[in-house]
């Protein structure tokens, strides 16, 4: 296969067997519990990818057996470190966000005040549970170093990245739902104002 075609996924897949062979349903729950917070996609990709990666020769596919059950075990090999070698090296794509609340919140002039309030507050909602589960995980690996120990400096710097995201988040919400807390429809013309704030970097608190 060659490199140009191989998606982002494909390397996220040969990344995560540069640190150890897997079976289809343990790259699953590795994608889930790792790159999922900033690559998401579905299992059934996850399950797809691995077998065309084997038929590039990019990883070697083993069956094994645990008792009965049947299961297919991928090992990177050396031109799969090659192309993932390689892919590091290469200029990636600019960051993009997918935020499907966002998009309420955009088009909130479309709906109705109580429609922008369920949308910030569902923001907050997932961002504040986001950080609980970062914090939690960044506990479990301050205290035990994680499955991985040995990656513990890489995962460090990627976990911080998403905390300060959530963070952020949380942040904007607050704000958000204080700005909009005195206003009784949601265009000017029905009572909304431009918050405080909105065109600086600058947060009510004074932070940045």
């Amino acid at each position: 296969m060659p490199f140009r075609e191989l998606t982002p996924t494909s390397h996220a897949i040969l990344g995560l067997l540069s640190i150890r062979p897997f079976t289809t349903y343990e790259l699953a729950q590795q994608m889930d519990r790792t790159v999922s917070w900033f690559w998401p996609r579905a299992a059934s990709v996850i399950y797809e990818e691995p077998k065309r990666l084997a038929s590039a020769g990019l990883v070697t596919a083993q069956v094994a057996y645990t008792g009965k059950r049947r299961s297919t075990v991928y090992e990177i090999t050396g031109p799969g470190r090659a192309a993932l070698h390689d892919w590091l090296d290469a200029a990636p794509a600019p960051m993009r966000m997918e935020f499907e609340a966002m998009l309420k919140v955009a088009f909130a002039d479309a709906g109705d005040l109580d429609q922008l309030r369920t949308a910030v507050r569902e923001i907050r909602a997932d961002a504040e549970a986001r950080l609980t589960e970062i914090h939690s995980r960044s506990t479990e690996y301050a205290t035990t170093g994680g499955p991985f120990p040995g990656r513990l400096p890489v995962i460090a710097i990627t976990g911080k990245l998403l905390m300060a995201q959530y963070e952020a988040i949380v942040q904007w919400a607050r704000w958000a739902e204080d700005a909009i807390g005195g206003w009784t429809g949601v265009t000017t013309s029905t009572g909304a104002s431009v918050p405080a704030y909105a065109f600086t970097s600058g947060w009510p608190n004074g932070e940045e």
